[in-house]
């Protein structure tokens, strides 16, 4: 990615390692703060979910450091119009995969922008996940293979996804915790030239 002499500096507002990965992916030069605060929780409204948590992020960074461009996110996933949000323990992972087995689901993550003059905006990318139908012999192997903590859903699409996902649609990138094509489309109008 090429930054033109005008364009602000960027600040991601997470500690998500994902996230982290995903920009440098993008060939993003960028700073990085925990926004420290606590998440709303709506069990019944997923998408409300996810936009609140991403916009009040934001707010705390840019409240912070108004000189850069804060990019946050928040990623949550919609069974059946319920949110399922990270796991608090191994066991509440291991429920979450016997709650996927076999059925789709919705990944949402809500992304939000702002800050050095550009007014707010948040947008919502939704991907569909497929699960494979799983036995407690799979669960123990994914949850030993993968750290299921301090993510939508207690899993990874990014490790050993051959063990529990059948199929996806949508941005890959999204289910990890940030869809690029969305981060890509706003820093063009915000002054980056994004390379082939």
């Amino acid at each position: 990615m090429k930054v033109t002499p005008q364009a602000p500096r960027i600040l991601l507002g997470s500690a998500s390692e994902r996230r982290r990965k995903i920009l440098r992916g993008i060939g993003l030069p960028f700073d990085v703060m925990v926004p420290d605060l606590d998440e709303h929780v709506y069990a019944r409204d997923p998408r409300r979910t996810a936009v609140e948590n991403a916009e009040r992020k934001n707010a705390w960074c840019r409240a912070r450091r108004p000189d850069v461009i804060v990019i946050t996110a928040d990623t949550v996933i919609d069974l059946d119009g319920r949110l399922v949000t990270k796991p608090a323990s191994p066991e509440e992972a291991r429920a979450f995969m016997r709650r996927f087995s076999g059925r789709a689901h919705t990944v949402l993550t809500a992304v939000a922008f702002g800050g050095d003059g550009c007014e707010p905006g948040v947008a919502v990318e939704e991907s569909r996940v497929t699960f494979r139908r799983l036995d407690d012999d799979v669960i123990e192997e994914y949850l030993g293979l993968v750290d299921p903590m301090d993510k939508a859903g207690g899993y990874d699409i990014d490790q050993r996804p051959d063990l529990i996902i059948e199929s996806f649609s949508g941005s890959r990138t999204n289910v990890m915790g940030l869809p690029a094509e969305r981060v890509v489309e706003w820093l063009c109008r915000s002054g980056y030239e994004v390379g082939p």
